[in-house]
C-alpha cells in the first residue's frame, strides 16, 4: 500500500514512524500547489491532506485511490458525493483540540480581563521606568469571577470551556440556537445570552445560519463592557462590523483566532493598528504538540481500520 501526504507542514516536527509503518511507501510534502495535486496524487492507495483541495476530477482521475485521510475535523476540502461514488472512505480526525483550543480561548479570556498585553507593550516602551509609584495601572484590569459567560456552540469544546470558566468563578449562560421556536431545557435564548453575557464566546461551526452571526446588531446588543472571544470561525463574526464596535466603544474587547481569508494575504478588515483592545492569533489554538500527536494517532487508526475492512471516522458513510 502507497501513501501520499500532500501538506504535512503543521506536522513536520513529530514523529511519523507509526503512520509510516502503516504504508509500504509513504511520500510526503510540505505543502503542494492545486497544479501539483494530479500529478502527486497518480498511482497512490492512500492520500493524507489536511487543507489541500480534493476536488471531483483528481478523485475520479485516480484510478488507484482507495482511502482520503483528512488531518482535521473539517472536510469541504474534499469532493465527498465524488469520494462516495468511487466507493472511497474519506476519514478525518475528530475531537483531537479540544483541550488545547479551550485553552487558548481562557488565555484570550484572561488576556483581556488583565489587560496583558497593553501591560507588557507600556513596559517595552518605557512607561513603568517614568512611573511615579512602583506599579502601572494604566488599564483597567477585571476579574473574570461573578462574571457570565454565554457559550455559542456547545459541543465537547464549549463543554470544556464553560467548565474551565466555572473555574475561575464565571457563571455559564449557553445559548440555544439563534431563531429557535422553542428553547430547550438547559439553554437560553441568544438574544437574552448577547445581552446578559459579560463575556461571549463562540465555538459554533462555520454554516448559512451561523455566517455573519454576529454583526452590527448583535455588537450593539452586548453590554458595553463586554469581550467577544471567536475560536471558531472567521465568517461567524462581522468582521467590519467587529471593527467599527471596539472603535466606537460598543464593546470593552475582542479577541479572535481566526479570519474570514487565513493567512491574510490581501490583508484584512481587523489588522489595522487603530483597534483599541483587540488580539488576534494565527488559528494558532489547536496546535499544541499533544492535539497535533492525537492527530497522527487518528491517521494511523483510520488507516488500521481501513486496512481491516472497518473503516472508522468516516464521513461519507463508509
Amino acid at each position: 500500500m502507497r501513501a501520499v501526504f500532500l501538506d504535512l507542514v503543521t506536522l513536520d516536527d513529530l514523529d511519523l514512524s507509526e503512520l509510516e509503518g502503516c504504508f509500504d511507501e509513504l511520500v510526503t510534502y510540505p505543502r503542494t500547489a492545486p497544479e501539483q495535486v494530479a500529478e502527486r496524487i497518480d498511482g497512490f492507495d492512500v492520500v493524507i491532506l489536511n487543507k489541500v483541495v480534493l476536488d471531483a476530477e483528481r478523485i475520479k482521475e485516480s484510478d488507484s485511490l482507495k482511502l482520503i485521510c483528512v488531518v482535521a475535523t473539517g472536510y469541504n476540502n474534499v469532493d465527498i458525493e465524488a469520494a462516495r461514488e468511487r466507493e472511497i472512505p474519506v476519514c478525518n480526525a475528530q475531537s483531537y483540540g479540544i483541550n488545547a483550543v479551550a485553552q487558548h480561548t481562557i488565555s484570550l479570556m484572561l488576556a483581556l480581563h488583565t489587560r496583558l498585553l497593553d501591560y507588557d507593550r507600556a513596559v517595552k516602551a518605557g512607561q513603568w521606568n517614568k512611573a511615579q509609584q512602583f506599579c502601572l495601572l494604566d488599564f483597567p484590569i477585571v476579574e473574570m469571577r461573578g462574571r457570565t459567560l454565554g457559550i455559542v456552540g456547545y459541543g465537547a469544546l464549549g463543554q470544556e470551556v464553560a467548565r474551565l470558566a466555572e473555574c475561575f468563578g464565571m457563571s455559564v449562560q449557553v445559548a440555544a440556537r439563534p431563531g429557535a421556536d422553542e428553547i430547550p431545557v438547559g439553554r437560553v435564548a441568544f438574544e437574552r445570552v448577547l445581552r446578559e453575557s459579560d463575556v461571549l464566546s463562540l465555538h459554533c461551526p462555520l454554516t448559512d445560519a451561523t455566517r455573519n452571526l454576529v454583526s452590527e446588531n448583535e455588537l450593539a446588543a452586548m453590554k458595553p463592557g463586554a469581550f467577544l472571544i471567536n475560536a471558531a470561525r472567521g465568517g461567524v463574526v462581522n468582521e467590519e462590523a467587529l471593527a467599527q464596535a471596539l472603535r466606537q466603544g460598543v464593546i470593552a474587547g475582542a479577541a479572535t483566532d481566526v479570519l474570514t481569508e487565513e493567512p491574510p494575504r490581501k490583508g484584512n478588515v481587523l489588522l489595522a493598528d487603530d483597534i483599541p483592545n483587540l488580539i488576534v492569533t494565527p488559528h494558532s489554538a489547536w496546535g499544541s504538540i499533544q492535539a497535533r500527536e492525537t492527530i497522527i494517532g487518528q491517521a494511523v487508526e483510520n488507516v488500521e481500520a481501513f486496512k481491516a475492512g472497518q473503516p472508522t471516522r468516516c464521513v461519507n458513510g463508509f
